[in-house]
Formats: structure tokens, C-alpha cells, sequence
């Protein structure tokens, strides 16, 4: 029963791998294309090159799995679908894009969102309130992203001291954290020590952000973070893979909590 389980395992695994690789042919990524995201997003164009042909590889794979749609008249150009895809791919690049099955759907909108919210205060009252949004990550989806927000150059811009934004890596790292069925900065993890691990980590890095935040200190990562551990495991991501030589020289145990998570040493 054994061998004729791993016969049948052997023979799930080429099947898919034999379906990936017709996929990447029929999808195949024109050179010029290919040429525009890396030029468009340069912490991209900085892989190794082993790194960037797994990195084209999954975008293929990825734009077979994955359904865009427009908002508004918002046209999903072949630009606009590659560059969603080659920035989410990045994070899973050592993981596979089996993370991101939850969910389908990408919306695409031309430029940021309002969104109608209301929470309720501590003594029961309903505050209403118009929030804009460049990107939405939901569990189960759809993703909503921003063109405006995340069509400029990437230059994270480390000369004159801003925090790093990245729109799309900061709602796929929330696709990551949600895998396991809610977001709360601690994405599935091997066992309860590893997370307890974790934890002891990211908390103690976070609570040393809050402080810096707190102060008016500048930070690498967005101050944003401060908002909640989720959030902080979001930017800090976004932090990670656009900048990860200087989120080393600032918080080395939180890139080396990450780094151990997503397999991948980009600061190396």
C-alpha cells in the first residue's frame, strides 16, 4: 500500500509538473515586457538570475490562475497584469504559489478608493467614516489594488529617508498572513513553538518600532505599522524584498525572522 502511494504521488507530481511547463510555454512573457517591469521596479532587477527566471516562471503560472477585472473602465493592460504578478510572486518565490489558492479574483482600479466604514467606541456609539485605499486583501477575495498607487518607478527612495511603500507586496504578505483564516501578523507556521518563536521576535521588534514611531524618529518601515501587529508584519514584508539591505542595518532580528520564513536572503 506504501510504494503504491508513493507511485501515485510520483505520478501527481510529474503530471503537474508536465501542466506548469505547457502553461509557461502557452503564457510565455515577451522579452520587452519583461524588460519594462524589471526597468519599472528595480528592487526586482536586482535578483540574482537565478532568481528572475523562477521569479518569469510563476508570473506565467500565476496569470493562468488568477482572474483581473477592471473597475470602472479601468483597462487591465498586459503591463498592469505583469506587474501585479511579478511583485506577489516575489514573497512565494521559495514557497509556490500554492498560497495564494484562497483566493481568485484581482480588481484592478485606476486610482485609490474610498470606502465607507464604521466602527463602534468603547461606549457603544457607531462612528462612520470614509477611508481611501490603495489596495484591499479579503479572505476568500477578491484583492483590490490601486494602477495609480503602484505605476510609478519603485525607488524606495533610502537617500532622503522615506518609508517604503509597495502596495502589492503589502496586500499579498496579508493573503500570506490569512492563510491559516485570519490576519493577526503570524502567517501558518510549522508548529505551536515555532509560532511561539515567532512571536517572541516580532513583538519585541514591533513594540521597538511603536516607541520610534512614537517619538517622530524616521523609520524604514511604515509608521503605518504601528497600527497593529498584522500591519506591522505587512510593511515590515514590503520593507524585506524593496530594501532588505537597509531593513538588515535597522531591525537585523526581524529580517532574519523573515528571511527564515520566505526562504530567501535578498540582502545577501
Amino acid at each position: 500500500m506504501l510504494n503504491w502511494l508513493r507511485r501515485l504521488q510520483g505520478l501527481r507530481e510529474a503530471w503537474t509538473r508536465r501542466r506548469d511547463r505547457l502553461t509557461v510555454q502557452r503564457l510565455a512573457i515577451p522579452e520587452p515586457l519583461w524588460q519594462l517591469t524589471l526597468l519599472r521596479y528595480p528592487f526586482l532587477a536586482e535578483r540574482s538570475e537565478e532568481d528572475l527566471i523562477e521569479l518569469r516562471r510563476l508570473c506565467s503560472l500565476f496569470l493562468d490562475r488568477k482572474e483581473f477585472h477592471g473597475a470602472a473602465g479601468f483597462e487591465v493592460r498586459d503591463e498592469v497584469a505583469l506587474a501585479v504578478a511579478a511583485q506577489a510572486c516575489l514573497p512565494v518565490l521559495r514557497l509556490g504559489l500554492d498560497w495564494y489558492d484562497g483566493f481568485v479574483g484581482i480588481v484592478m482600479h485606476e486610482d485609490e478608493v474610498l470606502a465607507r466604514r464604521e466602527v463602534m467606541d468603547e461606549d457603544g456609539v457607531v462612528h462612520a467614516f470614509d477611508e481611501e485605499l490603495a489596495g484591499e486583501a479579503m479572505e476568500g477575495g477578491p484583492l483590490m489594488l490601486s494602477w495609480q498607487a503602484m505605476s510609478p518607478l519603485a525607488d524606495p527612495a533610502m537617500d532622503h529617508g522615506d518609508s517604503i511603500f509597495n502596495v502589492v507586496i503589502h496586500e499579498f504578505a496579508h493573503v500570506i498572513d490569512m492563510r491559516d483564516g485570519w490576519a493577526d501578523g503570524v502567517p501558518p507556521l510549522a508548529s505551536l513553538a515555532a509560532r511561539e518563536q515567532w512571536l517572541d521576535v516580532i513583538e519585541a521588534e514591533w513594540q521597538a518600532f511603536c516607541q520610534r514611531v512614537d517619538a517622530g524618529e524616521a523609520t524604514l518601515i511604515d509608521p503605518y505599522g504601528a497600527e497593529s501587529l498584522e500591519e506591522f508584519f505587512a510593511v515590515a514584508v514590503e520593507a524585506f524584498f524593496v530594501a532588505p539591505k537597509a531593513l538588515r542595518a535597522e531591525q537585523a532580528p526581524l529580517y532574519r525572522l523573515l528571511a527564515g520564513f520566505f526562504h530567501q536572503d535578498p540582502a545577501a
